[in-house]
């Protein structure tokens, strides 16, 4: 082989894997440019307390994305977990004393008691998309679809339309106390982050996670239990949106229906538009995490400039949309290597 040649064979070799890596590379040069951008435009963007009010707003979707990106790797998907994370915050505030103004015939309870309840609740609703998924074999899309009705009609029932308040002094502290002037919430979101990556990364049970999302086939040839795999990672997406349906209800101060609705596109978009396949086993908590800062930024920076609210939510589709196109080329470029050698 010539001198030539073997410049040539660098060369594509270099270009194949900067497309390949595309998913990883995008998201990053996409935050840097936004925090370039909203630095220069907004001189109040880039300062400290803003960073804080980032990393608060970004929580209760950044706990629920934690959760959906275990089933996003298995190649699934779970549309429900808004409607969990209503249904969650509702039943922590239903079993807790309210004031007598609040028109609702609730069952107040102990505390612990409440938030045990409330966590029953999520993880009940996991298991039957679990059940649902891998033993009648539901498609996630539809199985969750469905939950999310499920989650919305157990929100109704309960609170009728109307609004509760208070829920237990332990949720009250992590949704909206401060340790140190830095808020609780955001500490609960970091806990996530790195439970959630050690588990993916140093853990049997997140190899396969990887496994199942990147040749399920194969998976189970090698004796992984595919559904057990599938059936816990809907679980866990549920437990987690649970836990933030309750730390959000503390924060915003309010348990009502529909309060989480808004979360269920802000959640996969984190985890999408971070980088993590669609496709399954490829991505991760690291990619979540930027993903959560590209939107983070994204929302603070435009109320920063003042931009027109409905532009802003054309902006966020249209973030959405390419992250969805450099998810789908980089899935082919991975087809065609399998197919060429």
């Amino acid at each position: 082989m010539t001198f030539q040649q073997t410049s040539t064979a660098r060369a594509s070799k270099s270009s194949l894997f900067l497309r390949s890596q595309m998913r990883n590379i995008a998201p990053f040069a996409t935050l840097i440019l936004l925090l370039i951008f909203f630095s220069i435009a907004s001189p109040s963007f880039a300062t400290i307390d803003n960073a804080s009010n980032i990393l608060t707003q970004i929580s209760v979707t950044g706990i629920m994305a934690v959760g959906l990106t275990f089933v996003i790797l298995c190649g699934e998907i779970d549309l429900s977990v808004a409607s969990i994370a209503n249904a969650t915050g509702i039943v922590v505030a239903y079993f807790t004393l309210q004031e007598s103004y609040v028109n609702i015939a609730n069952i107040p309870v102990a505390g612990w008691l409440a938030v045990a309840l409330a966590l029953a609740t999520c993880a009940g609703l996991g298991l039957v998309n679990a059940f649902g998924t891998t033993f009648i074999g539901i498609p996630s899309f539809i199985m969750t679809l469905a939950m999310m009705q499920i989650g919305a009609g157990i929100s109704a029932l309960l609170v009728r339309g109307q609004i509760a308040y208070n829920v237990p002094d332990i949720v009250s502290t992590l949704g909206s106390g401060n340790v140190g002037g830095f808020p609780t919430i955001a500490l609960v979101l970091l806990a996530f982050l790195v439970v959630g990556h050690v588990t993916l990364t140093y853990t049997r049970f997140g190899r396969y996670i990887y496994m199942v999302g990147g040749n399920r086939e194969a998976a189970e040839y090698s004796g992984v239990n595919v559904k057990l795999i599938l059936g816990a990672a809907l679980v866990i997406c549920a437990v987690c949106s649970g836990i933030a349906g309750m730390v959000g209800v503390a924060h915003f101060g309010s348990a009502q229906q529909n309060e989480f609705d808004g979360y269920l596109l802000d959640a996969i978009a984190a985890v999408v538009v971070g980088g993590t396949s669609l496709f399954g086993g490829r991505g991760g908590i690291g990619n979540t995490i930027v993903g959560l800062c590209v939107l983070g930024v994204l929302n603070n920076g435009l109320d920063h400039i003042q931009i027109d609210s409905f532009l802003k939510i054309l902006i966020r589709g249209l973030i959405l949309l390419a992250a969805l196109i450099v998810n789908v080329y980089v899935q082919n470029i991975r087809s065609v290597e399998r197919a060429e050698g």
